[in-house]
């Protein structure tokens, strides 16, 4: 049996796929496309209205709730293939795992949702990553992209907007590394970070190439979780200089192509590299966490329509209660009215936000922001 939705889709005139490209290219629409990025994996397991309907993971509560559809593909763009996953160690209350990237990180062993410790990287030496280069990040024949699998999934006449992933210049670079091991990379080997960086900006080049041809696409995504609360973990010079002519290489394939939209999943403060961000051809924030930046109309007065934003939803005020949603959905109403901005929650919705004020946000949403009757 399907998923039995808990929500009607929001009322519209539009496909989803007319209605996103319509808002975010400051054009008009019927009402402003309705989604969210997900949430915890807490949430599936406490959350009465996830577990009493069966929801265990975002998919199913993206159909559950009837939100607006969008999809993204991608070829593979990363370690290929990733390090086999393995439990080194195991106590009563965590576990010492390799995981895909090659790190050695201590987790919890109930599995609740965390930053993981990280103990050890593979790649510490450019001895060790020519050895991880030469044994899973080649280009060549391996990397093949299904194209026909994927255009069955994804046709041409589809009702909803679809992306094409342009993977990771540095965020997975730091993953790999880790955050201390990337500070004393770009500093102790600048060549073998240059040369991480070309190699992923390869390995991407050589998806859009196999996916351009074959897809309309609406926008492109990518991820560089490189930013905290203080700002990015690498210097503003290092990626004005080594990461953006990179994004302006994809880029070029990207606007070949009609792509004139592209957002990155970067959390904490952007602001110091947001200007790079822009010229190399980024032009969207999602899913832009307020407390660890800003409000979203502080970006958006800042850069005008230069910018668009996905996200900003204060997490923290979602579980303040009604009263606080409210004001903070209605300091949003300018934006939504403006275009270039779709609202949801800043990043995983957390489990201290109760459900009943969850689906208080979820109505006064569509009160504010869909159809008017």
């Amino acid at each position: 049996m399907g998923i039995q939705p808990i929500r009607k889709k929001w009322a519209g005139t539009m496909t989803d796929r007319e209605r996103f490209n319509n808002q975010m290219h400051y054009r008009s629409v019927d009402r402003c496309f309705n989604m969210e990025f997900g949430y915890w994996q807490e949430n599936f397991e406490q959350w009465d209205i996830f577990v009493e309907h069966g929801i265990t993971n975002n998919a199913e509560a993206d159909l559950f709730f009837s939100f607006d559809k969008i999809k993204g593909i991608g070829g593979p763009v990363w370690l290929y293939p990733p390090f086999p996953e393995e439990v080194i160690e195991e106590t009563a209350s965590k576990k010492i795992i390799r995981n895909s990237d090659g790190l050695l990180a201590e987790v919890p062993k109930d599995g609740h949702d965390t930053i993981p410790h990280f103990m050890e990287s593979s790649v510490t030496t450019p001895e060790d990553w020519k050895r991880v280069k030469d044994e899973r990040m080649q280009r060549g024949a391996h990397r093949q992209v299904d194209v026909e699998g994927l255009r069955a999934l994804h046709p041409d006449d589809r009702d909803y907007p679809l992306g094409i992933h342009c993977g990771s210049m540095i965020g997975k670079i730091r993953d790999m590394l880790t955050f201390e091991g990337l500070a004393y990379a770009t500093f102790d080997y600048p060549d073998m970070v240059d040369d991480m960086v070309e190699t992923c900006c390869l390995l991407v080049e050589d998806a859009l190439d196999q996916l351009l041809p074959h897809f309309d696409f609406d926008y492109a995504s990518g991820w560089e979780d490189i930013c905290f609360k203080s700002g990015p973990i690498v210097s503003v010079p290092f990626f004005r200089d080594v990461v953006m002519p990179r994004y302006k290489r994809i880029n070029q394939k990207l606007k070949a192509h009609g792509i004139d939209l592209w957002y990155t999943d970067c959390d904490g403060d952007v602001r110091p590299i947001l200007p790079y961000l822009l010229e190399g051809g980024i032009n969207c924030l999602f899913p832009f966490e307020v407390n660890g930046c800003a409000h979203p109309a502080e970006l958006l007065s800042e850069y005008g329509k230069e910018l668009r934003i996905m996200g900003g939803v204060d997490k923290i005020k979602l579980g303040e209660g009604p009263a606080a949603i409210k004001e903070y959905l209605e300091s949003l109403e300018p934006l939504v009215a403006r275009g270039g901005y779709i609202p949801f929650c800043d990043h995983r919705c957390p489990p201290n936000v109760k459900p009943e004020d969850y689906l208080y946000y979820l109505d006064l949403k569509e009160k504010m922001f869909g159809m008017q009757s």
